[in-house]
């Protein structure tokens, strides 16, 4: 189990790895599903409101960048949602 410094020091690719690889093996549909509705928010905020924009309109785009959310600025927006979420599964 991480303590939340050690969360902390992860680069924002490890923490999206992470979580998502638990939340897969977990069935943990409720957290992919709020880290999808998550992404064009996060997007906009790391300077990207053109991915936004089309992300709202376009699951397939979504869902690309879900799996490249743990990357780049993007990555570093949703920081917060990766540690939160890994401190709440100690197993993971």
């Amino acid at each position: 189990m991480m303590d939340v410094n050690e969360l902390e020091s992860l680069p924002a690719h490890e923490l999206h790895e992470r979580a998502v690889r638990y939340a897969v093996r977990h069935g943990d549909l409720g957290f992919l599903w709020d880290l999808l509705k998550m992404i064009p928010a996060a997007e906009a905020a790391s300077g990207h409101t053109t991915e936004s924009a089309n992300d709202l309109s376009k699951l397939s785009a979504l869902l690309s960048d879900a799996i490249a959310a743990g990357e780049g600025k993007l990555g570093e927006a949703l920081r917060p949602v990766y540690i939160e979420y890994l401190r709440g599964h100690p197993d993971a």
